[in-house]
């Protein structure tokens, strides 16, 4: 036996993944480019004289030039973020005329000599360039061989590496939390200011970093447009260029001194060039993967068993909603606020509904649903929305302005605030002080059960208790118009049940318009009072959840809730299928009207053998697949003459009849247990 049989069948033993083998080809040219780039590091190292590195670093010139070298780098930085933040989200967020022109404006410093770079800012803001004699004559400022000059400089060659690094933070980062944070009522300088910087943080200071490291390692355009003056312009590049004419020795010591800090720099970043959005996708991630049992998750608890006290009765009754007053503070109000809204554009329909009405809206993907809501919420170009809530029509307001509070599939709560802080936001935007908005966030908290998680990050908390959070966060604002887009989706079904209750009673005293998207047929049903179906962006059934359960008029709905959906045309006994046959039902529509039929998986019955009798509707065909639901099987039956059909028999009769996939098999449906309604 060989050696490796018997480490594959030692028992405790762990396999290791083999490593793939380099090719020789890629392998010796990389390690050629390495020496290269290493080498005139390793000569700066070894041609330093260390025992008087200390006296040449202390040199009068040397501090002096070290002392505007920083002076010079940190105007620069300062001017680079004024200017640059603003480029780079621009660049980011907004598509304009001329944006791909402007780009390359950006990147045009990194690649233009920057001797050539010295000289096109001479003929700019020099004395005779385009401003500068205006520049002097209107505020007395002169740019060139002035330290000022040294700043613009040093700006114009550094500042693109902020704008770049901040442009691939910005682009990395989802805009649903920008606009969550919108419909809770902060305007956009107050969700730049609150959430976008703070979540493209890394982005943001690596691009500082090498922007402030670019700039003190500023020579061509430096000495070329500002000159080389010892104390005004004479920065610690041009001190070297100057030592390597009378002091050699000094010059490569100085020079270790810019590489010992740029090496700082770049060990500081760690390879983060373009930085990472502090997004909380891949916590979302995991928070789906978590069960709500306190043993599986010991960090964030279950959602039914809060470690601190809160408010049980509360949660469950009937909330009045909560306004701002005067001064922001929560005050208790009856408002109630009717829905009216005509959307046009890829979705068109025509809403109303009473307050206090939760709609679910339902249907396939890429019906119009998510683009109904974010129509709702004016954030969308692909349709409008005239809306009226009330007697306010808020058509022509902001999404800040427009008090439609939206709660997205994944929450998106902003990972760097607590539950807390996430919850007070919209208060805090609708001008409610720290400590009112504060105490309004964790009643809302306690009243949806997780109040004990009010300091906790949302990573460190589960699906359903992030679920809870960010629908707490919505209702403390007391919008006029909620939005809820799948929030059910992500959580597991234990979860998903505890959940959906906690909402069903909170909808109950809501003083608006709730509209909820889900594809969960229980959801619509336990939750809703009318069920509104959309087909590529049209109204396809608009019902209470009764009625569209029993005469559903869309092949996707009939299909969520379990049932066989054959589009086609009536005839005078019933219906011929799109896809070829013919269904004879008890109560047909007038022929030529297109239809929809309807037949429940358990109305199908399955034989072996040609079955004889009553049926109306036989047809031979071939089990395809048997899949479990619950207690009883489902079994996919295909036929060349009718279309796919699903019967739903018990394990017992699965295994009486001996099916399997392959098997042949007949199917019929009597007359009365198919339905029809018009399509």
């Amino acid at each position: 036996m060989s050696r490796l049989s018997l480490i594959r069948r030692a028992p405790g033993r762990t396999r290791t993944r083999t490593r793939a083998r380099t090719p020789v080809a890629l392998a010796v040219p990389a390690l050629l480019a390495v020496a290269f780039l290493l080498l005139p590091l390793v000569g700066i190292l070894a041609r330093t004289s260390w025992g008087e590195a200390g006296t040449h670093l202390t040199s009068p010139g040397v501090v002096e030039a070290l002392e505007l070298s920083l002076l010079v780098s940190f105007w620069a930085l300062a001017l680079s973020l004024i200017l640059g933040v603003p480029l780079a989200w621009l660049l980011a967020r907004v598509d304009f005329p001329g944006k791909a022109f402007v780009r390359s404006l950006v990147l045009l410093p990194m690649v233009l000599p920057p001797t050539v770079g010295g000289v096109a800012l001479l003929l700019a803001f020099g004395r005779r360039g385009l401003l500068g004699p205006w520049l002097e004559d209107t505020f007395g400022i002169t740019l060139p061989f002035h330290t000022s000059g040294a700043v613009v400089a040093a700006t114009f060659v550094a500042m693109p590496f902020l704008v770049i690094s901040l442009e691939g933070a910005l682009g990395g980062l989802r805009p649903t939390y920008e606009e969550t944070a919108a419909s809770l009522g902060a305007s956009p300088v107050r969700v730049f200011a609150t959430v976008t910087l703070p979540m493209v943080a890394p982005g943001l200071l690596a691009g500082a970093a090498l922007t402030w490291a670019r700039a003190l390692g500023e020579f061509g355009a430096t000495i070329t447009f500002a000159g080389n003056l010892p104390g005004t312009t004479q920065t610690l590049p041009l001190q070297v260029y100057l030592l390597l004419q009378s002091s050699p020795e000094a010059a490569t010591s100085v020079s270790l001194l810019l590489l010992a800090i740029a090496m700082a720099v770049l060990i500081a970043l760690r390879g983060r060039w373009t930085g990472t959005p502090r997004d909380t996708a891949d916590a979302a991630n995991r928070r789906r993967k978590q069960t709500t049992s306190p043993d599986d998750d010991p960090t964030a608890g279950a959602d039914a068993a809060p470690t601190a006290p809160t408010a049980p009765t509360a949660s469950l009754a009937p909330l009045a909603p909560l306004a701002l007053g005067k001064r922001g503070g929560p005050t208790t109000v009856e408002e109630r606020w009717a829905l009216h809204a005509d959307v046009t554009g890829f979705t068109r329909l025509t809403l109303d509904a009473e307050p206090g009405t939760t709609i679910a809206v339902v249907g396939p993907n890429g019906a119009g649903k998510t683009t109904l809501l974010r129509a709702l919420l004016g954030l969308t170009p692909r349709a409008h929305a005239e809306l009226r809530l009330g007697a306010l029509d808020v058509t022509g307001l902001p999404p800040h302005r427009r008090g439609v509070a939206w709660v997205p599939q994944d929450g998106a709560l902003f990972p760097h605030l607590s539950a807390l802080s996430n919850t007070a936001y919209g208060l805090r935007a609708h001008g409610a002080t720290r400590a009112e908005a504060r105490r309004t966030a964790q009643l809302w908290l306690d009243r949806l059960g997780v109040g004990h998680l009010a300091h906790r990050k949302p990573a460190q908390v589960s699906g359903g208790q992030a679920q809870r959070v960010a629908l707490a966060r919505a209702l403390a604002t007391s919008p006029r118009l909620l939005l809820l887009d799948e929030p059910l989706a992500a959580l597991d079904q234990t979860t998903r049940a505890r959940v959906r209750h906690t909402l069903r009673s909170h909808l109950e005293g809501f003083g608006g318009v709730c509209l909820m998207v889900t594809h969960d047929p229980v959801e619509a049903v336990s939750l809703a009072d009318r069920v509104l179906v959309l087909d590529e962006g049209r109204v396809v059934q608009d019902a209470p959840p009764a009625d569209v359960t029993r005469h559903p008029r869309s092949p996707w709905v009939a299909r969520m809730l379990g049932r066989n959906a054959w589009p086609g045309t009536a005839t005078a006994d019933g219906l011929a299928p799109t896809d070829g046959g013919l269904l004879v039902v008890a109560d047909p529509l007038p022929p030529g009207t297109r239809a929809l039929a309807i037949i429940a998986p358990e109305a199908v019955s399955v034989h072996r053998d040609r079955p004889s009798g009553s049926p109306r509707n036989v047809w031979p065909g071939t089990v395809r697949e048997i899949t479990s639901s619950g207690s009883r099987l489902r079994v996919l039956i295909t036929s060349e003459q009718a279309p796919d059909l699903v019967a739903e028999i018990t394990p017992q009769a699965a295994v009486e009849l001996g099916l399997a996939d392959g098997v042949p098999v007949w199917t019929s449906v009597k007359a009365t247990e198919a339905t029809v309604v018009a399509g």
